[in-house]
C-alpha cells in the first residue's frame, strides 16, 4: 500500500509540473515571436561585435546585404526601415556579407588589406587585421571571419538563455499564482487520497484541452481569494516558488520521468508481494510442467 501511494503521489506531482513547464513553453514562444526576441538579440549581437551601435557603420552594411536579409533593398537608413530582421544568420554568409561590405568593388586579396586598414574603428581594424595576417587567401579569411561569429553568437547565445531562464521563472511563478498551484498543499493531498492521481498515464505532447482538464482534476485551484497573511499564506507562498522552480527542468525532463514511473506502476505486484498459497501453487504448476514423462 505504501509502495502505491508513493508511486500515485509522484505521478501526480509530474504530471502537473509536465504540464505546467508546456504551459510556461508555450507563454514564452509566444513572447518571444511577439516580440521578435531572438531576431533583436542577434542584431544587437552583431552591433556589438562590430562596435556599431548606432546601425551606421558595419553592422547596417551587413544587414543591407540579400545574403543576410534578402528582404531589403540595399538602401539601409537605420534600424526602423529594416523589413524584417532575420532571426538567423548562416555564419559563411555573414563573412561574405562583412567582406562585400568592405570591398566597394571586388579586387584581389591584397586589396582586401587595404579595405580593412581604412575600416575608422581600431577594435574592429585591430580583430581583422589580425584575421588577415594569419590567412593564406580569401576563403580562409572568410572562414575565420565564420569563425569569430560563431564566437560571438555563442556568447550572445548563453547570455539570452539566461535572460530566458529568468523570463521562464516569472512566467512560472506568475501561473503557479493564478492557478494556486501549491506543491506543498498538492503533495499533502495527493498522499491522503492518492487515488486523484490514479487517471494520469497519457502523456501529453502538446498544450491541449485534454492536458489542461487532467490537469484541473488534481487538488490545484482557489477555493477562497484573497488569501489570509499568517503561516498558511507563508506555506502557501514556499509551495508556489517550489511549482515555478520546476519549470525550470522542462516539460521533457518531468515527462520523461512520469513515463518510467507510469511503466512501473503498470508492472503489477513483485512475487513477494502475493500470497504464499499462490506462489506455492505456481511453483508446483512450474514443476508440474517441466517433469519429463
Amino acid at each position: 500500500m505504501m509502495g502505491s501511494t508513493v508511486v500515485e503521489v509522484a505521478i501526480g506531482l509530474m504530471f502537473c509540473y509536465g504540464t505546467l513547464g508546456l504551459i510556461v513553453t508555450t507563454l514564452q514562444e509566444a513572447l518571444a515571436a511577439a516580440f521578435r526576441l531572438r531576431a533583436n538579440t542577434l542584431l544587437a549581437g552583431i552591433k556589438t561585435m562590430l562596435n556599431d551601435p548606432g546601425f551606421d557603420g558595419l553592422a547596417r552594411a551587413v544587414y543591407a546585404h540579400p545574403l543576410v536579409n534578402p528582404h531589403a533593398d540595399g538602401s539601409l537608413r537605420d534600424e526602423r526601415a529594416l523589413p524584417a530582421k532575420p532571426s538567423y544568420i548562416e555564419p559563411a554568409h555573414f563573412a561574405i556579407a562583412l567582406v562585400d561590405s568592405l570591398w566597394q568593388a571586388p579586387g584581389d586579396f591584397v586589396q582586401l588589406g587595404g579595405a580593412i586598414d581604412a575600416i575608422p574603428d581600431p577594435q574592429v581594424r585591430k580583430a581583422m587585421l589580425g584575421l588577415y595576417g594569419r590567412a593564406r587567401d580569401l576563403q580562409q579569411f572568410q572562414d575565420m571571419l565564420a569563425g569569430w561569429f560563431d564566437n560571438a553568437m555563442a556568447r550572445m547565445s548563453g547570455a539570452y538563455k539566461r535572460s530566458q531562464l529568468l523570463i521562464s521563472l516569472l512566467l512560472a511563478l506568475l501561473v503557479a499564482i493564478l492557478f494556486n498551484i501549491d506543491s506543498i498543499h498538492l503533495f499533502r493531498t495527493l498522499w491522503q487520497q492518492p487515488t486523484l492521481a490514479a487517471h494520469l498515464g497519457d502523456i501529453p505532447d502538446e498544450l491541449n484541452a485534454a492536458a489542461l482538464d487532467a490537469m484541473m482534476a488534481l487538488p490545484i485551484g482557489w477555493t477562497s481569494f484573497p488569501p489570509t497573511l499568517g503561516l498558511d499564506f507563508a506555506l502557501q507562498a514556499a509551495g508556489w516558488l517550489i511549482s515555478a522552480s520546476t519549470a525550470m527542468f522542462g516539460a521533457p525532463f518531468w515527462f520523461d520521468l512520469m513515463q518510467r514511473v507510469v511503466r512501473m506502476r503498470g508492472t503489477g505486484a513483485r512475487p513477494d508481494d502475493l500470497p504464499l498459497a499462490l506462489r506455492v501453487e505456481g511453483k508446483i504448476a512450474a514443476s508440474a510442467t517441466t517433469t519429463p514423462r
